[in-house]
């Protein structure tokens, strides 16, 4: 793995902005594996920023995003579909009809997640996944236990996870109990990582992804078998590693 502790929010964004831009100047079709959550949304911002300045072209590029809510409608304001219009795709060229998340709303789960990984199989690798981090060391929404999932899958969400995305929603009643995700293995099968994460709550995750044991107890902590790994963090999020 590769890190770099970052204290500025702004070099922060341009670090991870230009590993993006730079694998779409050399590879304008390239697959992005992207993520919602907090960490991105500085990424995103200026990644916009380039591309309005002429310096980053998403026209022939696709992607594919890590995981969905189930049940939440896809027009709802916390689905990770409105989320990825919201904060990258209303702002940029990119094709939306080459901009795939799993759909939470499908009425047959276990075949949507089969389709979901045939599109990835067929299109992929993906060339540059983004990924966050939970508190608990989660990465897609592939939650600690004791064993993962390969492929894409459904998950039943942890308290702790519904908990800390509970700011999203009016009350925690409302925030979904399952999702849709990419599963480890097909998340290992990405050409490169980037795995961002910034504030004090995700240092002990990050702690045990970089530094800990292999384990799936932190499902993070698998990253470390993949050859190309980038960790961007802020120093809050660094602080016990080096």
């Amino acid at each position: 793995m590769n890190l770099f502790k970052i204290s500025k929010n702004e070099d922060f964004a341009q670090t991870g902005a230009n590993l993006v831009a730079g694998l779409l100047q050399t590879n304008p079709r390239a697959v992005l594996g992207l993520a919602t959550g907090s960490s991105p949304i500085s990424v995103y911002e200026e990644l916009i920023s380039m591309h309005r300045r002429g310096l980053v072209s998403f026209s022939k590029a696709s992607s594919f995003n890590l995981d969905e809510y189930v049940g939440l409608p896809a027009d709802h304001p916390e689905s990770y579909r409105s989320f990825m219009n919201r904060n990258l795709f209303d702002h940029i060229d990119i094709d939306l009809a080459r901009t795939h998340i799993p759909n939470g709303n499908a009425p047959d789960l276990a075949a949507e997640c089969r389709a979901y990984d045939a599109m990835l199989e067929e299109q992929g690798p993906v060339d540059l996944q983004i990924l966050g981090i939970g508190g608990n060391g989660h990465i897609g929404f592939n939650e600690p236990g004791a064993g993962l999932e390969g492929g894409t899958h459904v998950v039943g969400l942890l308290p702790e996870t519904r908990q800390a995305n509970s700011r999203f929603f009016p009350s925690i009643d409302e925030v979904p109990r399952q999702a849709v995700t990419m599963g480890i293995g097909t998340i290992l099968k990405a050409r490169q990582i980037l795995l961002l994460a910034r504030g004090a709550e995700k240092a002990e995750a990050i702690r045990k992804a970089v530094r800990g044991p292999i384990t799936t107890e932190c499902p993070a902590s698998l990253l470390q078998t993949h050859p190309n790994v980038v960790v961007l963090l802020d120093e809050e999020a660094g602080q016990w590693v080096d």
